[in-house]
């Protein structure tokens, strides 16, 4: 009756359009809404005061190089042994957005800690990532502070499974 009324190919044509015709919206939203996060970013960083802290750099008694000496004192866990002991040389150290603290082997960088200064006690923090094989966490408390010797505590939990406890006590390097 009406042959051309029912025309598949100009009507697969014009789907196509209207999809594409509908990508392009979709683009063009998303690149809108970005920009109205830009702008709102913007307006906030020009009306607010600056809110950062500054870090508190670490003070004159613990600031620079030590030589760390650390024995396990206790342990439920198969990688410490009760005796163990090791010798590092430790820095405290801070950049613009915090206080850390490098433990380094044979110029090596072994771990970087995350630390505090608060009441008198330096306050240091390790956590792998979720990445690794085993979840280790590190805590140390160094509360005994003095102009060469510095002592504490690390306790080290592994897969939060079993802990193992060390002392600690750094000695100041000589400049």
């Amino acid at each position: 009756m009406f042959p051309s009324c029912d025309n598949k190919k100009k009507s697969l044509q014009l789907t196509e359009r209207e999809n594409a015709l509908l990508e392009k919206e979709k683009n063009f939203a998303k690149k809108e809404s970005e920009y109205q996060s830009l702008i709102k970013m913007r307006d906030s960083i020009f009306s607010e005061k600056d809110s950062v802290e500054t870090v508190k750099v670490w003070p004159p008694q613990v600031f620079g190089s030590w030589i760390g000496k650390v024995i396990c004192t206790e342990s439920s866990c198969s990688d410490y042994v009760i005796g163990d002991q090791r010798i590092d040389t430790w820095e405290f150290d801070s950049d613009s957005t915090q206080l850390f603290s490098k433990i380094v082997n044979n110029h090596k960088l072994v771990r970087l800690y995350s630390g505090k200064f608060e009441n008198n006690e330096v306050k240091l923090h390790y956590k792998t990532d979720s990445t690794a094989d085993k979840s280790v966490e590190m805590n140390i408390l160094l509360n005994k502070i003095s102009a060469n010797k510095i002592r504490g505590t690390r306790t080290v939990s592994v897969d939060n499974k079993c802990t193992a406890k060390f002392s600690v006590e750094l000695t100041r390097l000589s400049k």
